[in-house]
């Protein structure tokens, strides 16, 4: 595993096996800010909403969400599921409080060493709670009303994109929930459309992708 500097400054990381990064290389940060915070956090009505990650990686998408909770002073609870977790070296090296908000560092870190598989309050308003686990595999106890689906790309993670898994999520949504994702290609809007969510297209991150879905469990 290697670290990149991606176009806005901000690092990846690249698998050689999977020859894939974990992040967008025209911008991490952009493409994070953009998808899981503009188009899904920010988009969600809910007061204190209940978040889902699927694969926790860096720890980037974790790290922005809190930072927008303790901005809007909104409690947010994170559940991230990762089946592979970093290594402390690793994430130090990739530098996000540093470039993003160095007067929380300390909450960025606290995030990777947060204890698994159990709630743990990392700032008054966002409690993490890191599963460490296989997605395809899971048996969901809670329900949620955000969902970040940042899975490793479908030509490169098949098992993670498929009917089963997208009809699952949509049952642990709430009514008005909505699922975020970068990938927007035909056949993953044809999944979540079958499996009941209200699908849109929507602009990708500036500079990045072209486009990018929304998909909304709509109130009966």
């Amino acid at each position: 595993m290697t670290l990149e500097t991606t176009a806005d400054g901000s690092n990846t990381l690249f698998v050689p096996e999977l020859n894939e990064h974990y992040h967008s290389v025209k911008g991490a940060l952009t493409e994070s800010e953009h998808i899981f915070i503009q188009m899904g956090l920010n988009h969600s009505l809910v007061k204190n909403p209940h978040v889902l990650e699927i694969g926790f990686g860096t720890g980037l998408n974790a790290f922005l969400t809190l930072l927008e909770a303790e901005k809007r002073q909104r409690t947010v609870s994170f559940t991230s599921i990762e089946k592979f977790p970093l290594g402390e070296e690793t994430v130090r090296k990739l530098a996000y409080p540093e470039k993003i908000a160095p007067e929380e560092s300390q909450k960025f870190y606290a995030l990777h060493t947060a204890p698994w598989n159990q709630p743990v309050k990392i700032s008054p308003y966002f409690t993490l709670h890191k599963v460490e686990a296989d997605f395809t595999c899971f048996a969901f106890k809670e329900y949620y009303d955000v969902v970040y689906f940042d899975a490793f790309a479908p030509e490169k993670q098949p098992e993670m994109w498929n009917q089963t898994l997208f009809d699952k999520l949509y049952q642990q949504l709430n009514p008005g929930g909505i699922l975020t994702t970068y990938c927007a290609k035909g056949v993953v809007r044809r999944m979540l459309q079958t499996a009941g969510f209200t699908v849109e297209r929507l602009p990708g991150p500036p500079g990045g992708k072209r486009e990018i879905l929304r998909a909304s469990k709509v109130k009966a």
